[in-house]
């Protein structure tokens, strides 16, 4: 195990729902205030455009997200997508932290299928994740 930022079991938790029940497409995660711990900032379904409303300007995240598309030949897919979002303007200090904390997430959400760094909203457009998924 790295050693890197906790993650709150519940981040765990919020994760297995997403992946099992399908009840929820979208579990977004925040560090904590103090930067010491990677908590769940939000647990339920949005919309592609409320996804990448839900993503601060100037604060990282990490989303999993269930991205629903249909292929090119048309059959309908899901894959488990893993957003590791650090815009450019965020602080170096949350920037470290958030680094550090990445692959303790990664290692710890078993499933998800695709990853993404990204550092502005073009990056974490539908047809980019799309292509990135397919």
């Amino acid at each position: 195990m790295s050693s890197g930022i906790p993650v709150d079991d519940s981040c765990i938790s919020a994760f297995q729902e997403l992946k099992s029940k399908r009840d929820i497409n979208t579990v977004i995660y925040r560090l904590s205030n103090n930067l010491e711990t990677v908590i769940p900032d939000f647990k339920g379904n949005l919309t592609h455009d409320e996804l990448l409303e839900a993503l601060p300007a100037t604060e990282p995240r990490f989303v999993v997200y269930d991205l629903a598309f249909a292929t090119a030949d048309g059959t309908r897919e899901n894959k488990i997508v893993m957003i590791s979002w650090c815009p450019e303007r965020t602080e170096v200090e949350q920037r470290i932290a958030h680094s550090s904390s990445y692959h303790t997430l990664r290692n710890l959400l078993d499933g998800v299928q695709v990853y993404v760094q990204a550092t502005d909203r073009s990056d974490v457009e539908y047809d980019e994740l799309v292509s990135r998924a397919s």
